[in-house]
């Protein structure tokens, strides 16, 4: 499995199927575990037909944490290649205020320091929370 990143509006829209969002609370990352798993992932999913992938960003950020109000911009376009390549684009959220957990496949939401362990996609999410990182710092 390889995990590639490009920039913004290099990869032609219609081909992002989904958006993540790496996501801070108050200095700690959020982390979502699904009623089905006993993994945590970072919040995302799969982009609606005709739905602006921004609004997939955002529609996700708050059905997967209660996220009422945040500050959220595209980090870049990145790609995952098993056997096809699929690319999705990857968000920062600076989360201010959450809500109530809406009902959804979500059980629960955890904040860490750092990126936990028992990840759902041990292979992917922490390369995508250090390309958030590395443009945090810069």
């Amino acid at each position: 499995m390889e995990v590639k990143f490009y920039e913004i509006g290099e990869v032609d829209d219609s081909l992002l199927k989904f958006a993540v969002i790496v996501s801070e609370y108050q200095g700690k990352w959020i982390y979502c575990k699904h009623k089905n798993r006993d993994t945590w992932e970072v919040p995302g999913g799969h982009r609606e037909e005709n739905e602006d992938v921004s609004d997939t960003a955002r529609r996700e950020l708050f059905e997967e944490t209660g996220a009422k109000t945040f500050d959220i911009k595209p980090v870049c376009v990145y790609s995952v290649k098993r056997n096809d390549e699929s690319y999705g684009m990857l968000y920062y959220a600076n989360v201010i205020e959450l809500g109530d957990l809406p009902e959804s496949e979500i059980e629960k939401i955890g904040f860490f320091p750092d990126v936990p362990n028992g990840l759902t996609y041990p292979l992917i999410q922490p390369k995508l929370v250090n390309r958030v990182k590395d443009m945090l710092i810069m």
